[in-house]
């Protein structure tokens, strides 16, 4: 990964033909939704336990030897790819928290996990990638998380304080992914509205029909997918988009 910043000097992109890495995530993403939007259950959980190994092993294959300057010195990439694969780790805990932790309450220990991968995906952003202020236009992320605690309110019961936390880790990935890159930026609206989905999905299933099940994974693959390759993209000299 590199610091955007353009007072932080530059950085060696990704390897040559670094997206082929992304195929098979494509492929089994693909599969995943189609799977889900078939209402093939056989399909879609075991599959969905492959989107995020696949997604970190894109980011290995894209980053491997690579290295990023900062003050004149060639340094690792240790701390940014730690920080990608701890989002995406947890982001995995999350997708399979009641096949990793059937002793434990699901909706909790997804919130959880999915929280801690959001603060990597903030960290790694400010810290590395984000090469500008806050937009005027990310104020919306705010307006969302209040309104979203408007509307579920009523049927929160006491995964209020959870969801109000959790709340505001995703809208701080998606306000921060809007200082990066346009790709960044997207993924994060994307990885937002994938959630914002899920969340009416599970606290007023009565207003969702069943095939907003695939548009929760299927904004979700997309977004993760995008926050990934964008930050990948960003590494190339100087901080511009390779």
């Amino acid at each position: 990964m590199t610091n955007a910043p353009a007072h932080s000097g530059t950085s060696a992109p990704p390897r040559p033909r670094w997206w082929w890495g992304f195929a098979p995530f494509a492929a089994f993403s693909v599969i995943h939704v189609g799977a889900r939007l078939a209402g093939a259950a056989d399909i879609a959980e075991p599959t969905k336990l492959t989107l995020m190994p696949l997604l970190a092993a894109a980011a290995v294959w894209a980053v491997r030897g690579a290295g990023f300057r900062r003050s004149g010195r060639v340094s690792s990439v240790a701390l940014p790819s730690a920080l990608l694969l701890a989002a995406l780790f947890f982001s995995w805990l999350g997708d399979g928290a009641g096949t990793f932790f059937p002793f434990a309450p699901e909706l909790p220990v997804m919130l959880g996990s999915f929280g801690i991968a959001h603060i990597c995906y903030i960290w790694l952003m400010a810290r590395f990638v984000a090469h500008r202020q806050f937009p005027r236009w990310a104020l919306v992320f705010a307006l969302w998380w209040v309104l979203m605690l408007l509307v579920l309110w009523p049927t929160l019961g006491n995964l209020t304080l959870a969801v109000a936390a959790y709340g505001i880790v995703l809208a701080g990935t998606a306000a921060t992914a809007a200082r990066c890159s346009p790709m960044v930026s997207a993924g994060g609206v994307l990885f937002l509205s994938s959630d914002t989905i899920l969340a009416l999905r599970i606290f007023m299933p009565e207003v969702m029909p069943n095939w907003t099940s695939a548009l929760v994974m299927l904004t979700y693959c997309a977004g993760q997918g995008l926050i990934v390759a964008g930050l990948l993209r960003s590494t190339a000299a100087g901080g511009r988009p390779q």
